[in-house]
């Protein structure tokens, strides 16, 4: 499957424990169709001292979410909604958000 969701695209999560909020995508893995958001789906993981962390402890980490739990939000109509591509008249394509019909800038 293909993913339209790009690097810093506005998502809402519509599914998990962080359901209903907000974030901007940071990563895209697309051959395991996953998304790291800034913010959500933060867990706290124990770590042992390294260089980078000369005491250890505990460290709060982003973890990926699976693409089908989230949806785009549209910057022109500040909506959720799907994504489509157009081609132009001179050959490019461009992503279109699918409830305002306005080209989304990447």
């Amino acid at each position: 499957m293909k993913a339209k969701i790009l690097k810093n695209d506005k998502i809402l999560v519509t599914a998990g424990k962080d359901k209903g909020k907000t974030g901007e995508v940071l990563r895209v893995f697309r051959a395991q169709n996953k998304v790291i958001v800034s913010g959500i789906n933060i867990v706290k993981k124990t770590t042992k001292a390294n260089k980078k962390n000369p005491q250890g402890g505990i460290i709060e980490l982003a973890k990926p979410l699976d693409i089908s739990n989230v949806a785009f939000v549209c910057p022109n109509c500040g909506k959720s909604s799907r994504i489509g591509i157009s081609i132009t008249k001179d050959g490019q394509k461009e992503r279109i958000c699918k409830k305002c019909k306005g080209v989304v800038k990447e």
